[in-house]
């Protein structure tokens, strides 16, 4: 479905000289449209939180697993770690994706990912109410479109929240230690036309690129935003934040839908 129009412009419409927000794109969709989106709870049986998250083609197995121990640079803080793992699998793309254990090292791209990933999660924690334990978050790409750091992050937010909530159910910690909640998207320029949720077509082709990760009381958690062409201008950069607003407030309606159900007791998954 497509958003509503930009704030502080008619209906139909943002800026007077980018034209009709109901512009098409290769798929059909307004160009401040989300692809489907959607998230499976439950995907697997043994981690104490695992969510399939869809964007369009794009398929991201987050996976969250608890430890009763931290990094040991933490050992004795009475606060608890978030951090996160990432990798796209063979098979995820038209040709084959090595596995990166295969060459002995993660590259560049996989290790900034993580970190985003962890940052984005931590950002809405309370390390302290965790307790002195680590939540381990795998995402897998299973299927790779075009934005699978931004719904890795929408969902390793759930399966976060439900590994949280789970200890809860088993006495571990008294109440969930999530705060709020955290989503992202990626917005770009394609063709000089502000465009919301890139698949890897437009992503490829686009002059402009950036991913938003944003919590549920509107801060922002991280703003990647790379020219591959000309500079943007200000007006562009604040055309395809707000993009990523609408797009992002809508991701978090998904994640609270998704999440108004309590998930299912597994005390002895979280504490086995």
């Amino acid at each position: 479905m497509a958003a509503p129009a930009l704030a502080g412009y008619p209906a139909g419409m943002t800026d007077p000289q980018a034209g009709p927000i109901e512009t098409l794109r290769h798929d059909g969709r307004a160009r401040d449209e989300l692809r489907p989106s959607f998230f499976v709870r439950d995907f697997t049986e043994f981690a104490a939180g695992s969510v399939l998250a869809v964007s369009g083609r794009t398929k991201v197995l987050c996976t969250a697993s608890v430890e009763e121990d931290v990094p040991r640079w933490m050992r004795g803080t009475r606060r608890g770690w978030v951090t996160a793992e990432y990798s796209l699998l063979p098979g995820s793309s038209p040709e084959r994706v090595s596995r990166e254990a295969t060459k002995g090292r993660q590259s560049g791209r996989t290790q900034e990912i993580q970190r985003l990933i962890g940052r984005a999660l931590r950002s809405v924690i309370d390390l302290e109410a965790l307790g002195e334990r680590q939540i381990v978050i795998d995402c897998d790409v299973l299927q790779a479109d075009g934005g699978t750091r931004t719904a890795a992050i929408s969902g390793a937010y759930v399966a976060l929240h439900d590994a949280c909530s789970r200890l809860c159910f088993s006495g571990a910690i008294a109440s969930n230690p999530v705060r709020e909640a955290c989503g992202a998207v990626s917005v770009g320029l394609v063709e000089g036309v502000c465009m919301l949720d890139l698949d890897y077509a437009e992503d490829s082709a686009a002059e402009v690129d950036m991913n938003v990760v944003m919590t549920s009381t509107g801060r922002f958690v991280e703003v990647q935003g790379t020219a591959e062409g000309l500079p943007f201008a200000r007006a562009e950069l604040d055309e395809m934040l707000a993009l990523a607003e609408l797009g992002i407030n809508q991701i978090l309606e998904i994640q609270a839908e998704v999440l108004a159900t309590p998930p299912t007791d597994r005390t002895q998954t979280v504490t086995g």
